[in-house]
């Protein structure tokens, strides 16, 4: 689906390489930290470092000229300021992590740490744990928050008892903007598109008139019939309910019908962002922050997904070509409160955050190696929503004790009304004498109609108080205790239209809002059934931990930090009934663990700019909810149907780091490290087929080892030894740098056993492959940036290059010994400039974005020999963003 934007891609660039050149000659030069957004900290040279508040550690830098928060923390970090955000461009924060050392984005915003999945990672906000609002995660996925809600982030991948124990990768630890400096307010919009989107051919459905917003009017509220059926507690399959009143008002033109749009918009945004600090006398200072964004983008992929359930992969069992077009809305809101007296500070911050995907989709295919046509078209609505009040208090009332606490209250929610996939078949048959049509018999075997609602609600509490003591000025001791409670319900009702034989023929051939129409199902006699085995789940996480640690300066050179987590966990999840008769062939599954959980760090000062790290730990990882209900559940996102295991346990990993650090000159430094982690009973997917389908299901591996290292380098150039001309004797060229290699592999002897729920065997091979890598672990990561910056006002041009190697996405299918699913993320390309301009009087923030310039595919694929299935394929495109923030 090229267009011509593919043409303006090219043009854009080459302009965007000289335009800096003139734009600078008409800008009014103005110091760094005038030249955008104060708010945003854009300053180059003179910028100060973001503020970081790690709940219980030693290192709280707010502000201070000269800190380097990597060198002065007693744990190994990365930091993310708001300058490193705006340099990548990303419009949120999973898109920045990606570029530090060993980070790498899968999925959906999911962040994996060395190679580790997202169940080893930590996500905080200010310190608080967040609830997801994903089914299959307890993790929240980080594309759910824009840039312009963070002001840092902070990255700890050396484990400190500080933190929860669940730290198997790192900890990521995002802030939010604290008491301003000074008023601001700064207003941003920007334009953009992509080449396989838009102006391009994409499928739509109408859903509402509001729809733009990410906000629903009501026509997707549940129907009376379908409530009135959900509070009465009757199972629809054993007879007593009026199916057909309840399918007459499910499916309709709002939902039914996909329309073929041959342009598709472009992507816009929109943020507001303003700030005030009062002087209230006395050494105190009243702040108060606000954000408002609005974003709506469009992506249409024209995929490719293949299926073998051969174990050479050598026949295609499904092969479909499928269109789907995505409109993604996201709101966002921030407040923030913030109280500063003397040393001590306040903080109350609200978050808001609604990311809605419209989606629609329109397939064809074949299965079983059979000359049968399928068409499939899908509709869907998925609302995400995030809301998070948390209060913040640093106190010093004496100057060698100081105090935290934090409280916080979080609720993420998930709704999914009216997920409609319907299925045509054409038999091409010269028997039948409907065999070039397509047809829906709506009998699961000529054609098939579902429509499924789910609803996931979780809402978390969290408390966390630390108490640092400095009875020696080269000596503190932090005590801290921390509570979390975590309760999740999941709901979702599965319902199939049938047809009786007696269906007449031409009927059949009908669009979906009149094959569905209230008097097609009362004159045909259409019913509904409900897959109900297990329709829903609760799940409970109650969390206690205490811990101490002490920060020692042993000698100028010697520093260590250790200490010790005591953790305990009561985990419970279970079935949740629905109807009035329970359902009783569902396992529940109840966890009371707790831990000691010991960690040390050593700091070796070799000189004022070198020194040595060694880090060892003990940390866990617990499995996610919805990995312990035995239960089916399909995910439309990915296309693919998982089953939990009741009988998994949590996975315990020891880790150890060495390594080197080289501040050699100011924000430049040089550091390569070596990292071991050993994984007792670590939880993995396996695949197995039931009833002609894929199941997902997991299980405790017996052992794996990880191990790797990591190399980066941060380093500017007088960019005036490239020319003589005025253009570069202000600038500097920019090579900020990183390589990770990571190895991973299970160890299954022949002997080892696990358990799976249901499963007839106990052997570890039966669902293991010794050796195999760890799944969404690649060996090679590398980030480079590369550009150049003017230190006297804001004008920054730089390419920025990743690259991944290929990392398991899928297992083949065990008892078929087949080959596991690979993603090859390839290299990426992309261009950002940033300028900074004056047009009457008022300084603006110009910046354009250009992504995946190599236009770079998207390739999930099965390879044995010379056989190879291609699970999924398809070209994102190349993306182009342009954009403008004014100051006020």
């Amino acid at each position: 689906m090229a267009t011509p934007l593919k043409f303006a891609v090219l043009l854009l660039v080459s302009s965007a390489l000289t335009a800096p050149a003139a734009i600078a000659q008409e800008a009014t030069p103005a110091p760094a930290a005038e030249a955008a957004d104060p708010a945003a900290q854009n300053a180059i040279e003179e910028e100060a470092q973001p503020d970081v508040s790690i709940p219980g550690g030693e290192i709280v830098v707010t502000g201070r000229r000269n800190a380097n928060i990597q060198k002065s923390a007693p744990a190994v970090v990365s930091v993310l300021s708001s300058a490193d955000i705006a340099r990548t461009g990303e419009g949120n924060i999973a898109g920045a992590l990606g570029r530090v050392t060993g980070l790498s984005v899968v999925g959906s915003g999911f962040v994996y740490v060395r190679g580790l999945g997202d169940r080893y990672s930590l996500a905080l906000l200010n310190g608080s744990p967040l609830p997801s609002p994903e089914p299959l995660k307890r993790v929240v996925p980080l594309d759910l928050f824009p840039t312009n809600i963070v002001s840092s982030s902070l990255v700890q991948k050396s484990y400190s008892p500080n933190f929860p124990g669940e730290f198997g990768g790192g900890v990521i630890n995002l802030t939010t903007s604290a008491v301003p400096k000074e008023n601001f307010l700064t207003v941003s919009a920007g334009v953009g598109g992509n080449s396989e989107t838009t102006t391009s051919m994409g499928y739509v459905h109408y859903g509402a008139r509001t729809d733009w917003t990410g906000f629903d009017n009501g026509s997707r509220n549940t129907p009376p019939a379908l409530a009135a059926y959900w509070a009465s507690g009757k199972r629809m399959n054993d007879g007593g309910v009026d199916t057909k009143a309840i399918g007459g008002e499910l499916v309709n033109w709002r939902n039914g019908i996909v329309q073929r749009d041959d342009a598709i918009p472009f992507n816009g945004s929109v943020t507001v962002s303003g700030g005030a600090a009062f002087d209230l006398g006395g050494d105190m200072t009243l702040g108060l922050i606000a954000t408002a964004g609005y974003s709506n983008k469009w992506q249409t992929r024209d995929v490719l997904q293949q299926f073998s359930a051969s174990a050479d992969v050598s026949t295609i069992d499904s092969n479909f070509e499928r269109v789907s077009t995505d409109n993604r809305i996201v709101v966002n809101g921030l407040l923030g409160l913030g109280l500063e007296f003397g040393d001590n500070k306040l903080r109350w911050t609200n978050l808001y955050i609604r990311d809605t995907l419209k989606n629609t989709r329109l397939g064809i295919g074949r299965r079983n190696q059979t000359q049968t046509d399928y068409m499939q078209q899908d509709t869907a609505w998925y609302e995400r929503q995030l809301i998070d009040t948390q209060m913040v208090a640093e106190l010093k009332p004496f100057s060698n004790l100081s105090l935290d606490l934090r409280g916080s209250y979080a609720n993420s929610q998930r709704e999914a009304p009216g997920e409609l996939s319907i299925e045509y078949v054409r038999t091409n048959a010269a028997a039948d004498p409907f065999g070039q049509y397509f047809v829906n018999r709506l009998d699961g075997n000529r054609g098939n109609a579902e429509i499924s609602y789910s609803d996931l609600n979780e809402d978390l509490y969290s408390f966390g108080a630390d108490l640092s003591y400095k009875p020696l000025d080269d000596l503190s001791v932090t005590a801290g205790y921390n509570y979390l409670r975590t309760k999740r319900l999941s709901i979702r009702r599965d319902y199939q239209f049938r047809a009786p034989s007696t269906f007449p023929g031409g009927v059949d051939m009908l669009r979906p809002d009149y094959l569905l129409a209230p008097h097609i199902i009362n004159a045909f006699d259409i019913a509904m059934v409900e897959d109900d085995s297990n329709p829903a789940f609760s799940a409970k996480l109650f969390n206690h931990a205490g811990y101490g640690k002490i920060n020692w300066q042993i000698t100028p050179e010697i520093l260590i930090d250790a200490g010790v987590r005591y953790e305990t966990a009561k985990l419970r999840v279970s079935p949740y009934q629905v109807f009035a008769v329970p359902t009783s062939s569902t396992a529940a599954t109840r966890q009371d663990n707790s831990y000691w959980l010991p960690a040390a760090t050593l700091t070796w000062q070799v000189n004022p700019d070198m020194q040595v790290r060694v880090n060892a730990s003990k940390t866990i990882a617990r499995p996610q909810f919805r990995e312990l209900i035995f239960q089916y559940y399909f995910d439309p996102e990915t296309n693919r149907q998982y089953q939990g295991n009741p009988l998994l346990t949590d996975s315990k990993l020891f880790n150890a780091e060495a390594r080197y650090e080289w501040y050699f000159a100011r924000e430049q430094r040089v550091s390569i490290a070596g990292f071991f982690k050993q994984i007792d009973k670590p939880i993995e997917p396996f695949n197995f087929v039931l009833a002609d389908k894929v199941v997902t299901s997991f299980a405790n591996a017996p052992k794996a080892d990880l191990y790797g290292a990591e190399f980066e380098v941060q380093k500017y150039f007088d960019a005036s030894m490239l020319s003589d001309a005025d253009f570069f004797s202000s600038r500097r060229l920019v090579v900020i740098g990183n390589y990770t290699y990571t190895k991973s592999k299970l160890k299954v002897g022949a002997n080892d056993q696990t358990t799976v729920y249901g499963a007839s065997s106990t052997k570890a091979s039966d669902f293991f492959r010794n050796g195999a890598a760890l799944t969404g672990q690649s060996n090679h990561l590398i980030n480079l940036q590369l550009g150049l910056e003017d230190t006297d006002k804001l004008s920054q041009q730089t390419f920025i290059l990743s690259y991944a190697s290929k990392r398991v996405t899928s297992r083949g299918i065990n008892n078929q010994n087949q080959p596991d699913v690979y993603e090859y993320p390839g290299f990426n390309l992309d261009f950002v400039v940033r300028q900074g301009v004056t047009l009457a009087g008022r300084d603006l923030d110009v910046k354009f974005e250009a992504r995946n310039l190599t236009n770079r595919n998207y390739k999930e694929q099965q390879k044995s020999g010379n056989n190879s299935v291609l699970f999924n394929f398809y070209r994102p495109g190349v993306t182009v963003n342009l954009s403008v923030s004014a100051s006020f």
